[in-house]
C-alpha cells in the first residue's frame, strides 16, 4: 500500500466549483470517485478542514491530501448466499448478516457483499461499486439497498444526499440513558488513530436522534434514526454520550455489568464480541416508480439473546424494565 501526501493551491480561476470537482482538476492522477470517497473520509481537506464534496471553493485555498493508495484489485463474482428481502428490476434490498464485509478492501480482498452481488446478478459489474449506494459495518447487520441499474444508482446517490433515504436501527447501550433526544455532534477522522472516528471541531456535521425502547439494570434499548451518514457515525455519537453501544470493539471499552448480573447475563455479555447495532427499517423513494418503499428486518438473533437476559435479569433482581 502507497502512503501519499500533497499540498497544492486551488487556482483563482476555479473559483465557484465543487471542491470534489475543482480537485479531480487539481489531482488530475486520480478519478472523481476516489478523491471523493477521500473528501468524506478526511484524508483530502480543504484549508485544514474536512468539508463535503459538494463545498464551493473561492479559489487560492490549500488542499492536502494525506491518503494511502490501495491497489484496484478486480473484484470477481463469488458464490455467497445472501438473504434478498425484495428483488425487482431496479434494486435488491439485502438484510446483510454480521460479519459480512460491504466491500472489498485491505485484508478483505475477497468474501464481501461486492462479491456476492455479482455472482447474484453479473450485470451488476456495469453499475458503480456493484450498485451499493450505502454501507454498514463488517458486524452491524441488518437493511441494505442495492442499486440493479445506472438510473437506480444515480437517482438513490441523490436520495441520500438529500437525505431523502431514512434508516433506522435499534442498539443496546451501555448506560441507563434517563430519555430521549439527539447528537449533533460533528465528525471526523481521529486526531491521533488513523483507523477511528471521533467528534471533532471541525468535522462534518453528523445528527442521530434516538428514542427509549426499554430500560435495564445498567443498559438502554434504542431505536436509532439516521439523519446523516458518516463513518461509524451511532458508534461514535453514542460513545460520545458515555453510552457506547454493548460488544463495540472500537468504540466501547471493557463491558459494563449491573451490580451482581445474573451468571447468563455476566457470560451473554463479556461473549458479545460485536457491536450491539441493527438496521431494522429502511424507506426510500423507488427509482422506477417513484412511490415510497419501506422495509423491516427483524432483529439479529444475537442481540435478541441479549435482550433475554436483561430482561430475565432485571426480574431477578426486583425490577422490571422500564
Amino acid at each position: 500500500m502507497q502512503h501519499i501526501l500533497e499540498r497544492l493551491r486551488i487556482p483563482e480561476e476555479l473559483a465557484g466549483r465543487r471542491f470534489d470537482q475543482a480537485a479531480a482538476m487539481v489531482l488530475d492522477g486520480f478519478s472523481r470517485s476516489r478523491l471523493k470517497i477521500w473528501i468524506e473520509s478526511g484524508q483530502l481537506t480543504l484549508d485544514g478542514q474536512q468539508v463535503e464534496p459538494s463545498t464551493k471553493v473561492r479559489g487560492g485555498e490549500e488542499i492536502v491530501l494525506d491518503a494511502q493508495i490501495e491497489p484496484i484489485v478486480p473484484v470477481a463474482p463469488e458464490s455467497i448466499p445472501l438473504a434478498v428481502i425484495h428483488e425487482d428490476a431496479a434494486v435488491f434490498v439485502i438484510d446483510k448478516p454480521v460479519g459480512l464485509v460491504v466491500h472489498p478492501g485491505a485484508g478483505n480482498r475477497s468474501g464481501t457483499l461486492q462479491n456476492a452481488l455479482l455472482s447474484l446478478d453479473p450485470s451488476l459489474a456495469g453499475v458503480p461499486r456493484a450498485g451499493i449506494v450505502h454501507r454498514l459495518d463488517k458486524d452491524t447487520s441488518g437493511l441494505l439497498v442495492v442499486a440493479r441499474t445506472l438510473s437506480a444508482h444515480a437517482s438513490l446517490a441523490a436520495q441520500l444526499e438529500r437525505r431523502e433515504v431514512h434508516r433506522s436501527y435499534l442498539g443496546v447501550c451501555q448506560s441507563v440513558l434517563t430519555g430521549g433526544g439527539e447528537v449533533d455532534a460533528p465528525i471526523g477522522r481521529h486526531p491521533k488513530d488513523r483507523l477511528k472516528m471521533a467528534v471533532i471541531d471541525n468535522g462534518r456535521h453528523a445528527l442521530t436522534r434516538y428514542r427509549l425502547l426499554e430500560r435495564f439494570r445498567a443498559h438502554t434499548y434504542l431505536r436509532l434514526q439516521l439523519e446523516t451518514g458518516r463513518t461509524h457515525q451511532i458508534r461514535v455519537h453514542l460513545a460520545h454520550l458515555r453510552a457506547p453501544l454493548v460488544g463495540d470493539p472500537v468504540y466501547g471499552g471493557r463491558p459494563r455489568l449491573p451490580r451482581s448480573p445474573s451468571p447468563a447475563l455476566r457470560q451473554r455479555l463479556q461473549s458479545f464480541r460485536r457491536q450491539a447495532l441493527h438496521a431494522s427499517r429502511l424507506q426510500f423513494r423507488h427509482p422506477e416508480t417513484g412511490r415510497d418503499a419501506c422495509y423491516e428486518s427483524p432483529l439479529a438473533e444475537d442481540m435478541e439473546a441479549l435482550l433475554a437476559d436483561l430482561r430475565s435479569d432485571a426480574a431477578q433482581a426486583g425490577e422490571q424494565p422500564t
